[in-house]
């Protein structure tokens, strides 16, 4: 039994020592990923890869410009004003080599100006609009007219591509769901690792859990964070749904609190996760998502130790002007007007971010002893009448953070006062935390995973499903299972192209400005005749036979009914 897991283990690790490499991947073998010759297809999502794409087009210079502006976005603040006198000198002066003439010497005196007052984070917020302004009218529209925009056309194609249980390679089981198992699994085209969430169609069918399954799917696919857990596929099979999300390898919260030595965490441990969770809420937030069930099991850390929001089963939409009732989310964890089931919008969030901040410092939840069994009446009787307790542990500004989470009245409430995420962003423990290089990933966290880790339950160790019994699948599920089965999701499917450098691999233009023969339209094949049933009979007897044979799947139509309009909204 031993044995068994230390195999399941050692392939895991394998798997995951360098996805993208040939070892890891088919896509050398030119079968899986290629770009087919240029068709007439669009689509107007936004697209990383139409950013690289546009880029190619315009100047050189502004290109550069662009790039040296957004590095500015995430400069450090005793850094700022240094940045913008180079972003002025080099680009906005006439005398300059690079001199971009489209921007108004108004506008730059306006800013230099502003600049001799002191740097802020707004100084090029004109500037910026501008930017947008221009590159949105005359070079996009060069763009729809180039052999670049036909480029993207193709990664379109392929990011379209049917996506089934053949796309992937899968490996051991790293938990359970409400509904199957996780594990992990990889793109055999690209060796991108993932986690495979797999919801039993029968369980689905007997909890009637499809709305919450279909729920928990569209949110995910809605949602571009990087502190919340990215849906990049979902896709079917026949006896499951499935959810393939974000690899998170560092284990969970609830493991690093209790498992990893002394149970908690040093202060400035918390205080950054706390920062990184507060920007996951922020983000949902945005979109009208109240998250209902943050608990430290639910927030995962990835091999560089940063955190993302995981298992989106109880969140909801939250409508423009309307409130929400509903007693869900996990005892101790749940705010007193949840407990109370009174009606709220983003409240219990920030209440269970007070909860959780508390317990990173503490080693235990406010409201109950861990490994000590308490009625749940009388936890909820706790969350809405008594005040926690505070050891040593905590510093004034981390007890002043946690009271001012744990207010039992919402309205009182940090983050709840009308400035949302900012509240909390503001509160002097974060006073040290630069949020837009947060935001951008740029901060180093304090605690990294070992990466020769497993940082979960042995695979005998993790309790199997029981078989269901009397429930059967019928024609009419289908309407749903399409629903659900939607295949590639854009943003994180681009990212996969890149992370894994198909992207530059594919991306190849001919260096003396001819045209490529994938972008030729006069070079065009026709298309092969159809098969007869002897031909197609005697093809597979020889493809059995160990004949070798190359096929490429032809592209879509340019009738294609899945054709949209572009608008110069793309990215």
């Amino acid at each position: 039994m031993e044995l068994e897991n230390i195999v399941a283990n050692t392939v895991l690790l394998k798997a995951r020592e360098a996805p993208g490499t040939q070892h890891h991947s088919d896509r050398h073998c030119g079968q899986i990923v290629f770009l087919p010759e240029v068709v007439v297809a669009t689509g107007k999502e936004k697209a990383r890869n139409g950013d690289r794409c546009f880029s190619s087009l315009i100047s050189a210079c502004v290109r550069i410009f662009v790039k040296v502006w957004a590095e500015y976005e995430v400069t450090p603040d005793d850094k700022r004003k240094e940045a913008a006198q180079r972003l002025l000198e080099s680009y906005l002066n006439p005398k300059c080599t690079d001199h971009i003439p489209e921007v108004p010497s108004q506008l730059v005196s306006d800013c230099a100006e502003r600049l001799e007052q002191g740097p802020c984070k707004d100084l090029f917020k004109e500037l910026t609009r501008l930017t947008h302004e221009f590159l949105s009218v005359a070079p996009f529209a060069d763009y729809l007219d180039s052999i670049y925009f036909n480029r993207f056309l193709q990664w379109k194609w392929m990011e379209r591509q049917p996506v089934t249980k053949n796309t992937f390679r899968q490996y051991r089981v790293l938990g359970k769901g409400g509904f199957g198992e996780v594990c992990a699994c990889q793109v055999r085209a690209t060796g991108k690792m993932y986690a495979c969430k797999k919801l039993e169609k029968k369980r689905i069918k007997k909890r009637k859990g499809e709305a919450m399954a279909l729920n928990e799917k569209q949110i995910l696919e809605k949602v571009n964070s990087r502190f919340v857990v990215s849906l990049a596929y979902a896709y079917e099979t026949k006896d499951a749904l499935c959810l393939v999300l974000t690899l998170m390898n560092g284990g969970d919260l609830k493991f690093h609190i209790y498992h990893m030595g002394e149970a908690g965490f040093e202060e400035t441990r918390a205080v950054f996760y706390a920062a990184e969770i507060c920007c996951g809420l922020e983000d949902l937030h945005r979109e009208r998502i109240v998250y209902r069930d943050l608990k430290p099991e639910n927030i995962l850390l990835d091999d560089h130790g940063h955190i993302r929001i995981s298992d989106l089963g109880l969140a909801v939409y939250v409508p423009e002007g309307q409130t929400m009732k509903g007693r869900v989310g996990t005892v101790g964890y749940m705010a007193p007007e949840v407990v109370k089931n009174e009606r709220y919008t983003f409240s219990p969030d920030w209440w269970a971010l007070g909860c959780l901040l508390y317990e990173m410092i503490e080693g235990q939840s406010p409201f109950q002893q861990r490994k000590k069994k308490i009625k749940r009446e009388e936890v909820e009787r706790l969350v809405k009448e008594v005040a926690e307790e505070y050891s040593g542990k905590f510093s004034s500004k981390a007890r002043s953070l946690c009271t001012s989470l744990l207010c039992k009245d919402p309205r009182e409430r940090l983050g709840c006062r009308g400035g949302g995420a900012q509240e909390v962003k503001e509160h002097p423990i974060f006073k040290r935390i630069n949020f837009k290089r947060l935001e951008a990933g740029m901060l180093e966290p304090p605690f990294k995973p070992d990466p020769q880790a497993i940082y979960c339950k042995d695979v005998l160790d993790i309790e199997q499903f029981s078989t269901v019994k009397g429930v059967e699948l019928e024609s009419t599920d289908n309407d749903f299972y399409q629903k659900f089965a939607t295949g590639s999701v854009p943003i994180p499917w681009q990212n996969e192209m890149i992370e894994t450098e198909c992207f530059k691999e594919l991306n190849i233009f001919n260096m003396d400005g001819t045209v490529p023969p994938d972008l030729d339209w006069k070079g065009l094949p026709s298309p092969q005749p159809k098969k007869g049933l002897l031909q197609r009979l005697f093809s597979r007897q020889r493809t059995v036979a160990g004949t070798a044979a190359t096929v490429r799947k032809s592209p879509p139509p340019a009738s294609s009914p899945e054709g949209l309009t572009p608008t110069p909204g793309w990215r």
